[in-house]
């Protein structure tokens, strides 16, 4: 079981005793410290069983379940997923073609996204692979202030691939 333990789960004798506003009581059998929360309405959690003796907190459980739920749901609201995005270009494209497609790629690393290249061969321009590679290092070379490559150039079927990611 993570996180804190609750009363029956205690098991060390004493334990060191922080009250609900912060206040360390010292330590204590755990009985007593057990009654002192019981006392003022609260249930005694373990919150650091590997230390020496074991540190126990006065918390209302359901309020302390509550409030982690609800950190956990805004952690997981402002996460961001990183994807992975394609170009798909040829070994012969076009100037202006491949500035639109570098405008792409620019836009993908600013988002914090990866960039797969892949450079399609048709027929005989696969006896051209260094016309490929060529393109490659172009982009690698327009991107390199903002990218690193995560996997280099490599040949898949008719196909070349290399990946990008963000700085």
């Amino acid at each position: 079981m993570n996180g804190p333990r609750f009363n029956e789960f205690i098991q060390s004798p004493k334990v060191r005793v922080i009250d609900q506003d912060g206040e360390n009581l010292g330590v204590m059998y755990t009985r007593e410290a057990m009654e002192q929360a019981r006392e003022v309405g609260l249930d005694l959690v373990e919150v650091s069983p590997n230390a020496d003796p074991p540190v126990a907190k006065f918390l209302d459980v359901g309020k302390f379940k509550y409030e982690a739920q609800k950190k956990a749901n805004q952690a997981r609201k402002t996460q961001k997923t990183q994807e992975i995005k394609e170009i798909k270009m040829r070994p012969n494209i076009d100037d202006h073609d491949y500035d639109t497609k570098m405008k792409a790629i620019h836009k993908f690393i600013g988002e914090g996204d990866k960039v797969k290249i892949t450079l399609r061969f048709r027929g005989r321009e696969l006896s051209h692979g260094q016309l490929g590679m060529n393109l490659l290092k172009r982009v690698q070379d327009d991107t390199a202030e903002i990218a690193k490559i995560e996997s280099y150039p490599r040949m898949e079927g008719r196909q070349m691939l290399m990946v990008i990611s963000p700085k």
